[in-house]
Formats: structure tokens, C-alpha cells, sequence
């Protein structure tokens, strides 16, 4: 299992201080891509920023709760607690999200919220050899459904860092921890890598 320590920080992240993760475990296949995932944490919430490496950007799906995985899309799940509970969320370039929260794929509850822009501030942005998205995540969310969840330094929890792309260019998945040895699913918690919140 690997490890993460999320940077303590003031407020909006300086990302360039931030240290990546690359999400290079591939399935299906080796494509062209390449994604990096960076944390941090303050006293409101989790800052997730994720960055590809992709020249052809596919940015079709923009319904609530589409399929934004057949689009180059950029994901973070995070199992707040030891319980295998966790939320999946799916960008593609438009901002449009895949929301859900469960156990597995079976029974994944899909959340569509009308004021999601404004709970969790999504931000696109390209860079010269592709593209990223930025998000808080914050602990009012997390709280919904963990009332007892509570951040400080210290704590430990679990998430995993993918890039998909079904119908993309390059459309073979990527994580950052790897998945379950079925190789099948995303969608499994008892894989997930461990988070830390760190200091300053």
C-alpha cells in the first residue's frame, strides 16, 4: 500500500509547493497518457488538484451524472474512515461531475447536489501538454455522511488516484495504488492507498 502526506496549508494551495503522486499503474493497456495527483488540507476542508499529461482532450458528457469516465477524465475516491464507505469523483475538462457514495460499484448511491459548483469550487485549466482540475472537498460534505469525522494531523484515512478515458484518444485506465488483483473495477475500497494529514 502506498502512502501520501497531505501538506497543512492557509488556504488556497500553492500547488507548485504541493508534492505529486504519478498515477501510473496501467490497465487495459499502455497509452500515451500521464496524471499526477496532489493534497493538501486546512481547517475547512481537503484541496485535490489532478493533472494530465494528454494531447487530444475528450469533453463531451456534460449531463448530470453522466458517464464522464468515456471522456478524459480525472479522478479522486476517498474512504473517509476505516469503514469501507468512500466517495468516487469523476471530472472531465467541463467540470462535470460523477458523484457517488457506497461500497462498491453494486451499490453506489449516484449524488447529484444543485449547489455542487458551489460546495466543492471546481476548476479546469489547461496547461501546454494538457489539462487538470481542481476541488475542496469540504468536511461539512464529508460530514453528511460521516457525522463523527473530525480532521487534525495526524489522521489516517484511504483513497486512490485514477485517470480514465473510455472513449479518449488514449482510453486505458491508470491508478495510483493498484487495484483489486481482479484488475476489474475502480470501485474498491479495501485497495485504496493511505492518506495522512501532515503538518505545515
Amino acid at each position: 500500500m502506498k502512502s501520501y502526506t497531505l501538506k497543512k496549508v492557509n488556504g488556497t494551495p500553492d500547488w507548485s509547493a504541493i508534492p505529486a503522486v504519478e498515477i501510473d499503474i496501467p490497465y487495459g493497456g499502455i497509452g500515451t497518457v500521464q496524471a499526477w495527483g496532489q493534497l493538501a488540507w486546512d481547517e475547512t476542508g481537503i484541496y485535490v488538484n489532478l493533472h494530465a499529461k494528454e494531447e487530444h482532450i475528450r469533453c463531451e458528457e456534460l449531463e448530470p451524472l453522466g458517464p464522464v469516465c468515456e471522456d478524459s477524465c480525472l479522478e479522486f475516491f476517498i474512504r473517509p474512515t476505516e469503514a469501507l464507505n468512500y466517495f468516487n469523483f469523476e471530472y472531465n475538462y467541463a467540470c462535470n461531475v460523477y458523484l457517488g457514495y457506497g461500497t462498491g460499484n453494486k451499490n453506489l448511491i449516484r449524488l447529484i447536489m444543485n449547489d455542487q459548483k458551489a460546495t466543492f469550487q471546481p476548476k479546469s485549466y489547461k496547461t501546454e501538454d494538457g489539462w487538470g482540475v481542481t476541488y475542496h472537498i469540504p468536511y461539512t460534505f464529508i460530514r453528511t455522511f460521516f457525522p463523527n469525522f473530525e480532521a487534525y494531523e495526524g489522521l489516517q484515512f484511504y483513497g486512490n488516484f485514477y485517470r480514465s478515458g473510455e472513449k479518449a484518444a488514449s482510453p486505458y485506465g491508470m491508478s495510483w495504488n493498484p487495484i483489486d488483483p481482479s484488475g476489474t473495477t475502480f470501485h474498491c475500497p479495501a485497495f485504496y492507498g493511505q492518506l495522512i494529514l501532515g503538518g505545515e
